[in-house]
């Protein structure tokens, strides 16, 4: 597997992409382990369960220093407290929903702060039938009020799964009023401004590369 050798600034270093990306998981599994009573794990065995080879899992967590002990291996609690204090988990960030359609509805429902360190606190739409109604314990405004409703609430994390027909005028808009990250479920690649990021998230796409690999190789995970 090709490493991204595109770099994230830390308040540290900078790391790969790609470990920053794996960063998220490796918290994750680390919590369901010392849920689990596990107090001390080896990259070996932290590889089985969250499917990356040791070798990265050893590279990933040398960005960071010595986080292991030879003959030890790694402290379960004090890892995950040391990734959770990374990946900022016990600030609990407010994020927009734009756009309330099917998969807008499925998003609501899924509780993002049972399992991350972010909640939706806001959704907006256009529908007349939603606005000013509170759906999944989220309140729904109308579009009209994306600004002011992103300012009040100081809110810089946006989802956006409006038509595509729609979705560069208000991602421009999110911009505008403060967003500085934009996870895109729209086919369209947006056009942001520099301090603001996108990342998307094309299902579609991401089912072809399933089926690709399913067709073309064995049955093996990176």
């Amino acid at each position: 597997m090709t490493e991204d050798k595109e770099h994230v600034h830390t308040t540290e270093k900078d790391i790969p992409r790609a470990t920053a990306r794996r960063l998220p998981i490796y918290y994750r599994y680390l919590k369901i382990l010392l849920d689990s009573g596990v107090t001390r794990i080896s990259s070996n065995e932290l590889s089985k369960a969250v499917k990356f080879d040791a070798a990265t899992i050893r590279r990933d967590f040398s960005y960071f220093g010595a986080l292991g002990k030879r003959g030890y291996g790694y402290d379960v609690k004090e890892l995950m407290e040391f990734f959770g204090d990374i990946l900022n988990q016990d600030n609990l960030a407010s994020v927009a929903l734009v756009g309330v359609g099917n998969l807008g509805q499925a998003l609501l429902n899924f509780n993002f702060h049972q399992s991350s360190n972010a909640r939706i606190s806001a959704a907006f739409d256009v529908n007349p039938k939603i606005v000013n109604t509170i759906q999944a314990g989220v309140p729904i405004y109308s579009i009209d009020d994306l600004e002011k409703q992103i300012q009040d609430q100081r809110i810089e994390v946006a989802i956006l799964t409006v038509p595509a027909e729609e979705a560069q005028k208000t991602a421009k808009r999110l911009a505008d009023a403060g967003v500085r990250g934009i996870l895109n479920f729209t086919p369209l690649r947006l056009d942001v401004p520099k301090d603001a990021r996108v990342q998307n998230v094309d299902l579609t796409n991401e089912l072809q590369i399933l089926l690709y690999f399913i067709n073309n190789f064995d049955a093996e995970q990176d």
